[in-house]
């Protein structure tokens, strides 16, 4: 599908809906032209860019999933939230997915669903011969059927609300993983930072049965391989690390210590 329409399929939406473990980055900071083959000399195979809480614009996001062209990792993006033109714009500009922050209903999963796909799954405005298909011609038709069929869409359970309709979310034809947003859950459920609150887990438990019951996809950022270990166990198979400038400062800090220890 992808020679005949000039769309580059995604190489990780389909394991990620199998179950199988999916590992990327999530990138706040270090938006270079080079982080991409950074990533992937690392290991990831998918790399998650941040809108929502960093100030990254398109232009520069389209930059980044050019980076990405050609070296075997999908990009994403998370949109600041769930409205059209962030959507639809982010995924012509080239992304093979979006992630959408606080889905709190099955209406808004729908809408993004949506927004996100073509006719007749959707009612995403074309736009063809642009960088989402690298600027190829080819099958309009075709094109419809591999962009619908590559679009990864992540809808994040991070509110008690959204906890609340996490069935219905899950539900949703087109959603294809519940990210589970740990640190606003603890928020909304009063328990700030509280992970080992049974309230807490009892949260984490729902979120993954909902997945399971109906075969979607389930995303985890780690701050560290403990609590990468620790997710993939409770049943998460979408694990990005992240926050890249926590990481950078953590090996930094790791050279340095030793010399300050030595006076």
């Amino acid at each position: 599908m992808g020679e005949s329409s000039g769309v580059r399929p995604s190489a990780i939406r389909q394991r990620v809906l199998a179950g199988d473990t999916v590992l990327g980055a999530l990138v706040f900071e270090f938006f270079s032209p080079g982080m991409p083959q950074v990533l992937k000399g690392a290991g990831c195979e998918f790399a998650l860019f941040d809108m929502e809480h960093t100030g990254l614009g398109l232009e520069t996001l389209k930059m980044l999933v050019a980076g990405c062209r050609g070296i075997g990792i999908d990009p994403l993006v998370r949109v600041p939230r769930s409205e059209y033109h962030f959507l639809a714009r982010a995924l012509d500009v080239g992304v093979h997915g979006v992630m959408v922050p606080m889905v709190e209903s099955a209406a808004e999963a729908a809408r993004i669903a949506e927004a996100t796909h073509y006719p007749p799954q959707g009612r995403r405005g074309a736009a063809f011969g642009v960088a989402q298909d690298d600027y190829s011609g080819g099958d309009v038709k075709a094109k419809v059927a591999a962009l619908n069929a590559r679009t990864l869409v992540i809808a994040q359970i991070e509110s008690e609300r959204g906890l609340a309709e996490v069935e219905a979310i899950a539900a949703t034809p087109g959603i294809d993983v519940l990210w589970l947003g740990h640190f606003d859950l603890t928020n909304f459920l009063g328990i700030p930072g509280e992970f080992d609150s049974p309230k807490y887990l009892a949260a984490v438990r729902a979120i993954v049965a909902a997945a399971r019951r109906h075969g979607k996809g389930l995303g985890f950022m780690a701050a560290d391989a403990a609590w990468a270990r620790r997710y993939r166990d409770l049943g998460f198979n979408m694990i990005g690390a992240g926050l890249d400038p926590a990481l950078l400062q953590s090996a930094i800090r790791a050279v340095l210590a030793p010399l300050r220890e030595q006076g």
